[in-house]
């Protein structure tokens, strides 16, 4: 079992940032993955980035590459979404997820488990 904990959701302006911060506990020693997805209004879930645990490979939606930044910290067994420029349409519901294998980690099948969800809310 892991254990996912989010943390930094908020409101903020267009043109604003915010930090998203998820921490695993349990089967970490399992971890090859973690990512964010979120879930606007009336959409589907939708994959945000990405970042394997064993090199330093990442990935991005198009619609978010430029902007957002996902970092890990293999000790802490954390990782951490920084937004910046958001603009309205990343208003979602984020969600923090947990892979045991490297592969397909773009696409939800990949994830184990996954965390609550933090509410991230632009403003025009």
């Amino acid at each position: 079992q892991v254990q996912l904990v989010e943390s930094g959701g908020g409101s903020v302006q267009a043109g604003g940032s915010l930090r998203l911060s998820c921490a695993a506990s349990g089967r970490t020693f399992d971890t090859d993955a973690m990512g964010w997805f979120r879930r606007a209004p009336g959409k589907e879930r939708a994959f945000v980035a990405a970042a394997k645990w064993s090199a330093d490979n990442t990935y991005y939606a198009d619609s978010v590459k430029g902007r957002f930044t996902i970092s890990r910290d293999n000790v802490k067994n954390t990782v951490v979404l920084q937004m910046n420029s958001l603009k309205p349409e990343d208003t979602a519901v984020y969600y923090c997820a947990w892979a045991s294998s490297r592969w397909f980690i773009t696409q939800e099948r990949a994830y184990e488990y996954w965390g609550q969800g933090t509410q991230v809310t632009v403003s025009s």
